[in-house]
């Protein structure tokens, strides 16, 4: 996160664990929203968005609010979920993830070898 107090880490057994720094060395949050290894994450540079794409085809975009008061926790909003646009490719599915540095863009790429750029 750019504030430098919140890590996210996607993994292989299909969880995606936000960390809150100041809070716990133990996850704040585990998200179970893949049916498959999750290969990347990405907060936005400026925007409170981050995403999540994962071998099963699909990334999942929301919102997180990090408060800088410490007594509130970070509050995280699902707000869509992509799916349908890569195809799976011997068992993987989304590489990669990027967002616009000003907008609220998300690049991806697959291993279908197709690139597409999520504007919605």
């Amino acid at each position: 996160h750019p504030s430098g107090d919140h890590v996210l880490v996607g993994s292989y057994d299909k969880h995606l664990y936000w960390f809150d720094l100041d809070l716990s060395t133990q996850p704040y949050r585990v998200l179970r929203n893949h049916k498959a290894a999750i290969r990347t994450v990405s907060f936005h540079p400026r925007l409170p968005l981050f995403a999540d794409a994962s071998d099963d085809a699909t990334a999942h975009v929301f919102h997180a609010t990090v408060h800088s008061d410490l007594m509130q926790n970070a509050l995280i909003v699902p707000v869509k979920m992509l799916k349908n646009y890569h195809s799976m490719t011997q068992s993987l599915g989304i590489l990669d993830i990027a967002w616009h540095p000003t907008q609220p863009w998300l690049f991806s790429t697959g291993a279908d070898g197709q690139i597409k750029l999520f504007v919605e």
